[in-house]
């Protein structure tokens, strides 16, 4: 197991920052993103927290060689406790996850987002960092956890359909939550300046159509090591400690370790249980007392 090395200075040592992962289309590798970055945070000393947030084709467990015994479904069920289905990686990542193959997962009631909702209530104080590895899309799930979330981490990759999927994406967020800061990620690519011309491609859509600040997270380069860890259900920051790519995950980790949250965010897992409910989907408030 690699050594835990000093806690990476963040600015949110008064609560738990949060971090939506997300993309307007599959494929581009969010999941393999959060992960990582999940486990880079973990890696420095950072008390992580990742939630798999597509509650229907779930696979952080998956990319992580984890075997759940109970998954979320179970939770709603009312057959587990939250505390019951948590899962710690090698690297000290908590995992909360969520179920795959399950249709009606991906489409549930209002009560049972607000059941999901509730249970994070339970989570002790302990955690300093929450990743959501959201669902790819604009669906109801991607909106729940994107609107109580500090930050948002837009993953692209260079082909046309990422980038009119994620503006969608954008769009959405801001319009329908008032999101209006998003850090994009490049995955897959190229090298930096590939990456920054990509970047700037999404940046001049959005600056003539929407009142958003996109800034240019970073880069996640190409690299031969992160199918091998895939296929070895591992992360490649374990895997490939030198590779490029581990040092690309490094290089955010230090990145998403100095961002300020907005003012209305502050406090640990209770405040982003009280964000889900303050500012829910449009069903949320009929059931939430």
């Amino acid at each position: 197991m690699p050594q835990r090395k000093p806690a990476l200075k963040s600015s949110t040592a008064e609560g738990m920052q949060v971090i939506a992962v997300s993309s307007g289309k599959g494929g581009v590798g969010k999941t393999t993103v959060a992960v990582n970055l999940a486990t880079a945070l973990g890696q420095s000393g950072r008390r992580v927290l990742l939630l798999d947030g597509d509650l229907g084709l779930a696979s952080v467990d998956v990319l992580l060689g984890l075997t759940p015994t109970a998954t979320l479904e179970q939770l709603l069920g009312g057959e587990r406790r939250l505390d019951e289905i948590l899962m710690t990686t090698a690297d000290g990542v908590t995992v909360i996850p969520s179920a795959s193959g399950v249709a009606r997962m991906a489409q549930l009631a209002a009560t049972e987002n607000a059941a999901i909702v509730r249970a994070f209530a339970s989570l002790p104080e302990i955690y300093d960092t929450l990743i959501v590895d959201t669902a790819p899309g604009i669906g109801e799930s991607v909106l729940f956890f994107c609107q109580a979330s500090q930050h948002h981490i837009i993953v692209i990759r260079d082909e046309p359909a990422s980038l009119t999927d994620a503006y969608a994406l954008i769009k959405t967020l801001h319009r329908a939550h008032r999101v209006r800061r998003f850090q994009v990620l490049v995955n897959m690519s190229n090298g930096e300046s590939d990456a920054k011309d990509l970047f700037d491609r999404l940046r001049r859509v959005t600056d003539r159509f929407l009142d958003v600040l996109l800034e240019f997270a970073g880069e996640i380069p190409e690299d031969a090591g992160i199918p091998r860890a895939v296929r070895a259900q591992r992360p490649v920051i374990s895997m490939a400690p030198t590779g490029p790519a581990t040092r690309a995950f490094r290089r955010l980790a230090t990145k998403v370790s100095s961002w300020t949250p907005p003012q209305e965010f502050s406090g640990g897992v209770s405040f982003f249980f009280e964000r889900l409910v303050a500012r829910p989907i449009a069903r949320l408030p009929k059931v939430v007392k």
